[in-house]
């Protein structure tokens, strides 16, 4: 009977363990596409291909809200309110370089 409790004891708490790594797995997988799906649009709705485009275009981000434009760095292309334009056209507009990229 000790064994038969002790196995029954074993095989729950192996169980357990199993069932905690399968949600484990699942909220991982969750969590990747979660981040695919983000990678490829951001609050600007803009997506990487388009970003993409435009830094091979030599276009600036001008993030409307600060008078602020991005030759790169990680406002590139992300912040909710902005637009692609020249430098040319950026300064003509009054936006300011970022002091960092």
């Amino acid at each position: 009977m000790r064994r038969f409790l002790a196995l029954l004891t074993a095989a729950s708490l192996f169980l357990g363990v199993v069932s905690a790594q399968d949600t484990s797995s699942q909220s991982h997988a969750a969590a990747a596409a979660s981040a695919k799906n983000s990678s490829t649009k951001n609050p600007s709705g803009i997506s990487d291909s388009e970003i993409a485009a435009a830094k091979a275009s030599h276009k600036v981000w001008v993030n409307l809200d600060t008078g602020i434009y991005h030759k790169g760095g990680r406002w590139y292309g992300k912040t909710k309110n902005g637009k692609f334009m020249t430098v040319d056209d950026a300064k003509k507009a009054g936006y300011k370089p970022a002091k960092r990229d």
